[in-house]
């Protein structure tokens, strides 16, 4: 199984650490953050990694080089400027090859079980919801329960309690289909499949943080830096 780990933003707003550090480069635990994702992904029978990086790329490339080290082939896939989410990943696709594959946010700390991904039949999108956390209590996206018995959908539109995405999903390279190569988020195209009814969801109520600030970075050190 491939993987895809987005790692190429600025960190903004973990400024001056990321002036100098990229942010999958800052600590927990005494390991670069995106070290813990690497383990993690291979413990979840992911044996290739594709990582996209811009900001002080080289500093990432240098620190893995071909993954070997971590038991997992590393590709790297560099952005002149960042492509933003989705045009991270459409940019790496011929790297990921042509099926589905695990996609993860460097700055997510999760204990989420990777190798319990999988699409439903006939969805080119698998999203990993977790609980609104404060900082985001509007949420982003709705979960339908099948009537059928089958996989849960997920919708961007109606009333009823929306959950936020945790930065973790399983994509089908179907979800680029005819999409041209530049700068543009991911979400757009999610919201398309939506509507056809093509993403499948589930609430993962476990382990989760985005590591998107420095009270947070200090807060899963606090947590989970002993190990």
């Amino acid at each position: 199984m491939k993987a895809m780990i987005l790692a190429a933003g600025e960190g903004r707003r973990l400024r001056p650490l990321t002036d100098t550090t990229p942010k999958p480069m800052l600590t927990v635990a005494d390991k670069p953050l995106i070290q813990h994702q690497i383990e993690r992904l291979v413990r979840g029978g992911v044996n290739e990694i594709v990582i996209n990086v811009s900001h002080l790329a080289d500093q990432i490339i240098d620190a893995f080089g071909d993954g070997s080290e971590l038991g997992v082939k590393i590709s790297w896939s560099r952005e002149d400027e960042c492509l933003e989410t989705g045009g991270g990943i459409r940019q790496a696709l011929p790297l990921l090859g042509d099926k589905p594959f695990v996609v993860v946010n460097s700055d997510v700390w999760t204990d989420f079980p990777f190798d319990s991904l999988a699409l439903a039949e006939g969805c080119v999108a698998h999203l990993v919801l977790v609980p609104n956390p404060s900082y985001h209590s509007c949420g982003d996206f709705r979960l339908v329960e099948s009537q059928g018995g089958g996989a849960s959908r997920v919708v961007s539109h109606g009333e009823g309690q929306r959950h936020t995405f945790g930065g973790i999903s399983m994509l089908h390279p179907d979800l680029f289909r005819n999409v041209e190569r530049g700068v543009f988020p991911l979400a757009p195209l999610l919201r398309r499949a939506m509507q056809k009814g093509r993403v499948s969801g589930e609430i993962y109520r476990g382990t989760w943080v985005d590591v998107g600030t420095r009270e947070r970075l200090d807060l899963v050190n606090r947590k989970f830096g002993a190990g």
